[in-house]
């Protein structure tokens, strides 16, 4: 139980020692963009590829070159996946969310609070994540596609320039 014999163990060095090499190997090939968390797609394959890493050392019904094929056909697919969407809009519609507007000019837009299941506390913690200390400090609070918030400040009393969300305000009805 505690202990089942130095074959096991030799096995799990050397297949994981060779399967994280091959993942690694195989991301390079691929690109940075194998790996971003830009949208809930690319955070899927992270995972499938962390789950398919675990499988290949731990399960001896996985043999190396399966769990390499696992990981060849994950990356694969990602980049299909993002070689498409690059090239369409209808299939970057289909895998990517649009960022959300949560807080904009010291208003919250509940609408877009409800449909995102955001909560005004989770806003307020993103504001103080990012050094705003009042509201008045903050301009706008984006729900991004990856999950993550962004936080638009004003710069002093200069307001700054709000190119970045004054699109999606006029979209979102703010």
């Amino acid at each position: 139980m505690f202990f089942d014999g130095w074959d096991d163990l030799v096995r799990l060095v050397v297949i994981g020692v060779l399967s994280y090499v091959g993942l690694v190997v195989i991301l390079r090939a691929t690109g940075k963009r194998t790996l971003s968390k830009m949208n809930a797609f690319d955070l899927v394959i992270t995972v499938a590829l962390g789950s398919t890493l675990s499988s290949a050392i731990l399960s001896q019904d996985v043999s190396l070159s399966e769990g390499l094929l696992a990981f060849v056909l994950l990356c694969a697919l990602q980049y299909g996946v993002t070689f498409l969407s690059v090239r369409s809009e209808a299939v970057q519609g289909f895998v990517k969310a649009e960022p959300s507007l949560l807080y904009f000019k010291g208003r919250y837009l509940d609408r877009h609070l409800k449909r995102e299941r955001v909560t005004r506390a989770e806003i307020l913690a993103a504001m103080r994540a990012s050094g705003a200390g009042s509201l008045g400090d903050v301009e706008a609070v984006v729900l991004e596609t990856d999950g993550s918030f962004s936080v638009v400040g004003t710069l002093g009393d200069d307001k700054g320039a709000m190119d970045t969300v004054e699109g999606m305000a006029a979209h979102s009805g703010a």
